[in-house]
């Protein structure tokens, strides 16, 4: 059932799955060979304006990729939030691409045109992997003494249609647009510089510009799903969870929690500023339910041992939460069963400086502090040793959906 999952290796078992990898990367190293991308000559040449082939098959590769990807995703095969995204630090990058830029001047090869290239047989090619695992290595025994650099301007899962303020489908045809364009200049560079003729390029390629421009309007009309279709795809499966308690944790566990160290906790505290300020548990981050969407692209590069549980006076700004984060792939949320409420229940018997009143609502804090004390109450941070609680254990660690990360071709 849609969408399709993106872990092969759990969905397909390790055999399957390496074959599937197998062929994969077989057929895009036979692609770059043929293409010439294990020539160095043919690579550094589109320097100097003669012979663009890698601006064109590379760019080609990311429209199509680009297109095939938020397509899927407006139809409902794929969710995009699986698809790992590699977190932007803006001036480390812009570094990193000088670096790489001159070396590929330089050297002829980027890494994944000098393996190609090495396979083949082609010392140059050979000499350049050699430069790169000795650049590894040499980074690897340095970067402590820039760290500060190297993760500064950190910007998270930063994608264009965030950066231009414009829905998904825009972008894809304005990208297309552009590559197209660079493609039509490309042609020009390559007469004036090379020599060549563009009337003697293959036609189908204008064909295939017109395939990606309709399908890139396809993808714009449909649009990406929003949060409610996408619950909406999950909720026969995800509903039940939440009918059968599946997901509602009770006090005891996120205390056990929260002395697990191979657990990395995140808890997320969707009640009103009010509420929050007069109680809340000792490291709970405040994210007004509004809010909590926001917080979806750094969840999602989360570590995969990391919980994340959502807490409200009682359960039900908690539930609408989980909602919209289970809907949004973001693995293993749990809700606090019986909110702060419950909690405080639990965890304070002395009644220290609060007196239990009538909640005047549905989700409505039950305790009356002489003051909003915030975390500085005992019962924020109990002490596990002073509690025998029985609870049935739920949380169980799914394994991450989407990709650890991202590489070059």
């Amino acid at each position: 059932m849609a969408p399709f999952p993106v872990n092969l290796v759990q969905n397909l078992g390790p055999v399957l799955a390496y074959i599937i990898f197998g062929v994969i990367g077989f057929a895009f190293g036979y692609v770059l060979e043929i293409a010439g991308f294990g020539n160095s000559k043919l690579l550094a040449a589109q320097f100097y304006f003669k012979d663009l082939t890698v601006l064109k098959v590379m760019f080609m590769a990311i429209i199509v990729a680009m297109t095939g990807v938020f397509l899927s995703a407006a139809v409902g095969l794929l969710d995009y939030n699986l698809v790992y995204v590699n977190p932007t630090y803006l001036w480390p990058g812009i570094v990193g691409g000088l670096v790489m830029g001159v070396g590929f001047i330089v050297g002829g090869f980027c890494p994944g045109t000098s393996l190609v290239g090495a396979a083949t047989g082609k010392i140059d090619a050979v000499l350049f992997v050699l430069g790169v695992f000795f650049g590894i290595f040499v980074f690897g025994e340095t970067v402590g003494s820039f760290n500060d650099f190297f993760y500064s301007s950190y910007m998270g899962r930063f994608t264009l249609p965030q950066w231009l303020g414009l829905p998904t489908g825009w972008v894809v045809l304005l990208v297309i647009l552009m590559a197209l364009f660079m493609f039509w200049g490309g042609e020009q560079l390559e007469k004036i510089f090379g020599g060549k003729d563009p009337a003697k390029a293959p036609k189908v390629r204008y064909a295939g510009a017109a395939a990606l421009i309709v399908l890139a309007l396809v993808t714009l009309g449909i649009g990406q799903p929003t949060n409610a279709e996408k619950w909406q795809s999950i909720s026969a499966e995800r509903q039940f969870q939440l009918d059968a308690r599946e997901v509602q944790i009770h006090p005891g566990e996120l205390l056990a929690t929260r002395e697990d160290s191979k657990l990395k906790l995140v808890m997320l505290d969707v009640r009103s500023e009010a509420d929050y300020n007069v109680f809340h548990l000792l490291d709970a981050e405040h994210v007004p339910l509004d809010q909590v969407l926001d917080r979806v692209p750094d969840m999602l590069l989360e570590p995969a041992n990391t919980v994340f549980v959502v807490m409200s006076n009682d359960e039900a700004a908690a539930t609408e939460a989980w909602k919209l984060l289970v809907a949004e792939a973001v693995p293993n949320v749990y809700i606090l069963e019986g909110g702060i409420n419950n909690w405080l229940a639990t965890f304070d018997h002395d009644g220290e400086g609060m007196a239990t009143t009538a909640a005047t609502g549905d989700d409505q804090l039950a305790y009356v502090f002489d003051s909003a004390v915030g975390s500085r109450h005992e019962a924020a941070y109990p002490n596990a040793e002073h509690f025998e609680l029985e609870f049935t254990p739920k949380i169980k660690l799914e394994l991450k959906r989407g990709p650890a990360g991202g590489g070059c071709g």
